[in-house]
This record gives C-alpha cells, sequence and structure tokens, in this order.
C-alpha cells in the first residue's frame, strides 16, 4: 500500500498510482480542519482501507496540532470507536 499524505488529506494509491481510496480535509477555520469526505474505490472495499486512511488522517492532523471537525459520516463513526484521538475533534 502507497499512502500519499498532504496538508488536507490522505490518498492510497494503487500499483498504478491511480487514487484507490482518500480522506479529505480541508482547512475550515484557524487550527481547524473539516473531515468532510472519506472514499473508497469499490475493488478496496471491505479491506480496512478507509480505517487506514482516517488513521493516517488522525496522526496528522494531531502531529500538526490541529483540531478535526467531522461533517463525513464515516469520520463520525470512526473516532467514536478509537477514543484515543477524541481530543482532536471539535465542534
Amino acid at each position: 500500500m502507497i499512502f500519499q499524505v498532504d496538508d488536507n488529506s490522505v490518498k492510497f494509491l494503487g500499483d498504478d498510482n491511480e487514487v484507490k481510496g482518500a480522506v479529505l480535509f480541508p482547512d475550515a477555520e484557524d487550527g481547524v480542519v473539516d473531515i468532510n469526505k472519506t472514499y473508497v474505490a469499490p475493488t478496496e472495499r471491505g479491506m480496512g482501507t478507509a480505517g487506514l486512511l482516517m488513521g493516517r488522517a488522525a496522526e496528522h492532523i494531531k502531529a500538526a496540532g490541529k483540531k478535526a471537525r467531522l461533517s463525513c459520516s464515516y469520520a463520525q463513526a470512526w473516532f467514536k470507536k478509537h477514543p484515543e484521538y477524541q481530543s482532536l475533534v471539535t465542534e
């Protein structure tokens, strides 16, 4: 698995460098990002890819010293299952 991390997204790239999954978190306001989209290609679903992407996103947001607004339903469910990242969540 190849993960590409930048300021506002984490992407999973296939062997052909095509994006197979992504978590998008644009800046919402000073020090806050909005996790607003999680996508995984149909061929990659059911293998934990979305969870891996969200974990990488959470670690990136934490390392950047930011908070996260969760407007994506998958992000809301993932953060409920991972209390170790609750300190990142804001309204």
